[in-house]
């Protein structure tokens, strides 16, 4: 199967004169012009956006090899994501269950931005339609993104080379699943992406946790992992920091507990962990579980008037919960909100988004101003991502895939 997204890494073989710079006189042109080091080319390409870079691999075999290979894709990813201007990282948002995207640099800088339609593994075309559209994003690590849909399809998907992959059936033990949560992120230590999937079921009229399951790009499968020590987990995906997958734990009904603990899952050990909780004060409240920049986050929502940004400086102590922002609801955002996400520039700003309308709050000093995504209707849910070259499935996948008939359409490029 060709693949011109991901390609195979071959070995790296010497520039070839593609990589000449023309002369500037006749005289010049008679004379051998050096060709550029081999490391100043890997230089000045991890510093490019991924669009350009897909089509720069028709240059040569040596810059095909090389940007195929895994430690460009790394040194790419990891000064993508490290930029100061934020010029690689990408806002997605549901708009009325259709995707589109837009330039999270830009939110900073404009009073209104307009939002763009994009291709994704589940989108209607026509009559011609193989899965639902997504039901949730279950998250976004280094470019990929996972998506759900209503039939508890999964996708893991890296927009900006516009490849894909559907994952197999996670097949929990009991067939009738009550209702079914998943969290999303990367392995370090392993070097592999990983879902965790909670699959509860319904028995005599009360919901009780049934299985726990983790999936491995690397394996291309899913097994079983020792079961959570708390019932009561919160309804959003889990939140990857640090290495781990976090849940907030609730109490029965809809609000979340004020003093209870944030449960958590190391996807390197597969060991459950606990962090607690700041103390919120008084006051009919709501929560969800985020990350700003690499840190723990929890979005408090207070009577439905304003919400709170907590933020966990020191991983682990309590003591280290900190308040940075109390933010009013903008005009009808609150009806526009359900998982909000907010995001901290370089220059002290935080964008909380609210839906299609986002507020940038100072907080040197206090001021606020609203910036708003057009072509955006009944938000539901936003995420962020980051612009890369990592592929979305793995080689034993492909081969997997190869190997069966009529499996062919599981690993696509969205044309």
């Amino acid at each position: 199967m060709e693949d011109e997204g991901c390609d195979r890494h071959p070995k790296r073989s010497k520039p070839t004169n593609h990589c000449q710079f023309p002369s500037t006189s006749m005289q010049e042109s008679t004379s051998t012009i050096p060709i550029l080091p081999e490391e100043l080319i890997s230089e000045i390409l991890s510093r490019l956006p991924v669009k350009p870079l897909l089509k720069f691999r028709c240059v040569s075999k040596s810059w095909l090899s090389l940007i195929s290979s895994t430690e460009f894709v790394n040194t790419h990813l990891s000064l993508s994501a490290n930029k100061k201007e934020y010029t690689h990282h990408m806002l997605i948002l549901d708009s009325n269950y259709m995707l589109r995207h837009c330039n999270l640099r830009s939110l900073f800088r404009e009073a209104s931005i307009r939002s763009i339609d994009t291709d994704y593994p589940t989108k209607s075309n026509g009559s011609d339609k193989m899965w639902p559209d997504f039901d949730r994003i279950i998250g976004s690590v280094n470019g990929l993104i996972c998506l759900s849909t209503e039939n508890d399809h999964l996708f893991m998907w890296n927009p900006s080379i516009r490849k894909y992959t559907k994952l197999p059936d996670p097949k929990p033990r009991l067939r009738k699943v009550y209702w079914r949560q998943y969290g999303f992120g990367y392995d370090e230590f392993h070097d592999d992406y990983k879902i965790v999937g909670i699959f509860f079921f319904d028995e005599y009229g009360t919901t009780n946790k049934d299985e726990i399951k983790i999936y491995s790009l690397k394996s291309d499968s899913w097994r079983s992992v020792d079961p959570c020590p708390i019932e009561d987990l919160s309804i959003d995906s889990g939140k990857f920091v640090k290495g781990k997958l976090h849940w907030l734990t609730k109490t029965p009904g809809y609000n979340f507990c004020k003093g209870g603990d944030i449960i958590s899952l190391d996807l390197a050990d597969e060991k459950w962990g606990k962090v607690e909780q700041p103390c919120y004060g008084e006051g009919d409240i709501e929560l969800w579980a985020g990350v700003l920049g690499s840190d723990l986050s929890v979005f408090c929502e207070c009577d439905g008037i304003h919400v709170d940004g907590w933020v966990m400086k020191e991983y682990g102590v309590k003591e280290s919960w900190t308040k940075i922002f109390t933010v009013k609801y903008p005009d009808m955002a609150y009806s526009d909100l359900k998982y909000p996400m907010f995001f901290m520039s370089n220059k002290g700003e935080v964008v909380i988004v609210f839906g299609s309308t986002s507020v940038i709050y100072n907080l040197k000093n206090g001021s606020l101003r609203l910036s708003k995504v057009i072509d955006v209707v009944g938000c539901h849910e936003v995420e962020i991502y980051v612009e890369s070259l990592v592929c979305p499935f793995s080689t034993k996948g492909i081969e997997d895939a190869a190997k069966t008939k009529g499996e062919k359409a599981q690993i696509k490029t969205i044309e």
